[in-house]
């Protein structure tokens, strides 16, 4: 007999990838509605969580319970066929939980996927006809499950599903508080099972939203119930990534223990060997280059600002992929993970000032402050510029993706009132340190750098030290943009954590790999090109972004996306199941 309140969350579509708020719908509201207060990884996500008129009594189940009766004009029949032609879902949750629909797969015996949320609608033609109507999904049949306490009366949730109908609802007489409909009516039993006569969406038409919700027993304890949502059925494609992976890593540390038992041994064993001084004289190979290897680089400001903004990078993934692991970052922590990164990229920015100012020791500088200064703006003043104007795009179209301009202000506060200073402090504790002392004594003139083969060509070998890092993550990668795009949980943080060790290691051997020849053939520029070998696999990682972005996404028009469902995700059966879906349509219909 507890009050249960149903909250609805925005409208998200797979289609434009632009969430809406509930209510920029003309759905029916409660007497006053309230915005729930959402943290900083919500509101960037563009969650916006409101109450409903959808109220529950525990155990209490309801049938035919009227909601409100609406009827359209030009503008809201407008707006309700934008969202069913773009596909749009309705999110709502309970107690936490979101809401699903269960859908059967045909491939597997008893096997049911969860789809987050129901469309808003439906596009179908009626049987002989060729002209393509909208539906709309006005009744909900809502099922909650609940785990009984052993010990007392009392129970928790621990399933929120729905099946979505559309129905014309009838009724005799004029319209009043207290007419009974005769499509629906709990007191002669009568309930929706199927959507055999739709309610279309035209100007004047009478919409009528009706609900029912039914309580059933689950043997889920509150504990677990997350499990359902996130049941993972391709996790052998996770392991034949990682074995994949692993194969490259011990192929590369084979090369780095041939390189410093055999190479390196015999070649010092060589050197300590030379008898005489005109011997000693007529050295080859890296040894001939220790006069300039520690040589500073051209541009050496700018790299200095590369690897404390790389620093600060890795330890704020670190970080965030340790807490995921120990289950800080669930899903069920709404916008966790969003909040998290960003509050540990701002403290990171201790690391970033001092890892660049001791580098930038090391090459000799004097003017520190002009480091720390770049450190601090060059990176995120440039993700900030373009964040500004994709959110000016996505606030032209009236999203509630776009970031409200108080959200905006506290990004701000965090980079300029936490991060710049953690990075001058950070800068000074660098400044303190005494300097690195380089092993062997830079020679005063540059020395002549032979001509290279060309496979040492700069460029050639910068690429080709790329691929293996990227090779290691690629199939890793493909469900990150699946969750990102198709709006799925990524909670596999396990694997993920596999992964990210797998491709800090073989980015670190193929640099060690690809620098011995380089020193090997007398070539002593290695400071950029250790940092560029294994970075040039983030120019793979863009590409194969750009790659699924553009075979996967559909675009229109600026700031409106349009995607179509990747078939390995969803099985051609579920996607064809037409006939199978709760609604069975006496007519055509496109999903």
């Amino acid at each position: 007999g507890d009050p249960l309140y149903v909250k609805v969350n925005k409208l998200t579509s797979t289609k434009t990838q632009l969430p809406f708020s509930y209510y920029s719908l003309p759905y029916c509201q409660p007497e006053r509605i309230v915005d729930n207060a959402e943290n900083l990884g919500e509101v960037l996500r563009g969650d916006r969580i409101e109450n409903s008129p959808y109220e529950f009594k525990m155990r209490k189940p309801r049938m035919c319970n009227i909601v409100c009766r609406k009827v359209l004009d030009k503008k809201t029949a407008k707006a309700f066929k934008e969202k069913i032609d773009d596909e749009y879902r309705v999110n709502m949750i309970l107690d936490n939980l979101p809401l699903v629909v269960p859908v059967r797969r045909f491939d597997q015996e008893n096997g049911v996927v969860y789809q987050h949320g129901f469309h808003v609608g439906l596009k179908g033609r009626y049987a002989g006809s060729k002209e393509e109507k909208q539906f709309i999904n006005n009744h909900l049949a809502f099922t909650v499950k609940y785990h009984k306490d052993p010990h007392a009366d009392s129970a928790r949730i621990v399933g929120f599903e729905v099946k979505p109908f559309s129905v014309k609802h009838e009724y005799k007489g004029e319209w009043h508080e207290k007419t009974r409909l005769t499509t629906c009516d709990p007191q002669a039993k009568r309930a929706v099972t199927s959507s055999e006569s739709p309610q279309e969406v035209e100007e004047t038409r009478e919409i009528i939203f009706t609900y029912d919700v039914e309580f059933q027993e689950s043997d889920v304890k509150w504990a677990y119930r997350w499990d359902t949502y996130l049941l993972m059925a391709d996790d052998q494609i996770h392991w034949f990534s990682i074995v994949n992976s692993l194969m490259t890593v011990l192929f590369l540390s084979g090369m780095v223990a041939m390189i410093m038992l055999r190479t390196l041994y015999r070649d010092i064993s060589k050197y300590n060997q030379l008898e005489t001084q005109e011997e000693a004289q007529e050295e080859t190979g890296w040894k001939l280059v220790h006069g300039d290897v520690f040589r500073a680089p051209a541009n050496s400001d700018l790299l200095c600002v590369y690897v404390g903004t790389g620093v600060q990078f890795f330890g704020m993934i670190l970080v965030t992929m340790i807490f995921a692991l120990l289950g800080f970052l669930s899903p069920s922590n709404r916008g966790g993970l969003m909040t998290a990164m960003l509050l540990l990229w701002v403290f990171m920015g201790l690391f970033a000032g001092y890892s660049s100012v001791r580098l930038y020791k090391l090459f000799k500088g004097t003017e520190w402050k002009k480091i720390t200064l770049k450190t601090a703006f060059m990176f995120p003043a440039t993700i900030f510029s373009i964040f500004f104007v994709l959110n000016a795009l996505i606030w032209g179209q009236k999203s509630s993706g776009a970031v409200p301009f108080g959200t905006m202000i506290a990004l701000v506060l965090l980079w300029f009132g936490i991060s710049v200073p953690l990075v001058f402090i950070g800068s000074h504790i660098g400044i303190q340190k005494p300097t690195i002392q380089d092993p062997v004594k830079t020679s005063k003139i540059p020395r002549q750098i032979p001509e290279q083969a060309w496979y040492m060509n700069p460029t050639f070998s910068i690429l080709i030290g790329g691929i293996l890092p990227f090779g290691a993550v690629f199939i890793e990668l493909f469900f990150i943009l699946t969750s990102i795009w198709l709006h799925q949980f990524y909670y596999i943080f396990g694997f993920l954590f596999i992964v990210f060790v797998i491709l800090i290691v073989t980015c670190a051997e193929i640099t060690i790999v690809l620098c011995y020849f380089q020193l090997c053939s007398e070539d002593y520029r290695w400071w950029w090109r250790s940092y560029l070998t294994s970075g040039s696999s983030a120019l793979y990682l863009f590409l194969y972004a750009a790659f699924y972005f553009f075979t996967k996404l559909d675009i229109t028009k600026p700031g409106k996306l349009q995607i179509c469902f990747i078939k390995s995700i969803i099985p051609n059966r579920i996607r064809n199941a037409g006939n199978h879906w709760p609604w069975r349509l006496p007519f055509e219909f496109n999903f």
